[in-house]
């Protein structure tokens, strides 16, 4: 997910959002744990969307 998509979010969205993308994260690293994946990028790509989600969600909260 992008950066300019995450703004345009609204803050319930950013919560669900923030929650499927976690989940999947634990899913994918726990598939990698037993079988490795055919593109263990994917697990860094994820992580940095839960970043950037997590992140925007504190800049709003401090606005």
């Amino acid at each position: 997910m992008k950066q300019s998509e995450i703004r345009e979010l609204s803050v319930a969205e950013l919560q669900e959002k923030l929650g499927e993308f976690k989940k999947n994260y634990a899913d994918l690293k726990m598939a990698h744990a037993v079988t490795p994946l055919e593109n263990p990028l994917q697990l860094r790509k994820v992580r940095r969307t839960v970043a950037r989600l997590a992140t925007e969600l504190t800049k709003r909260e401090v606005e």
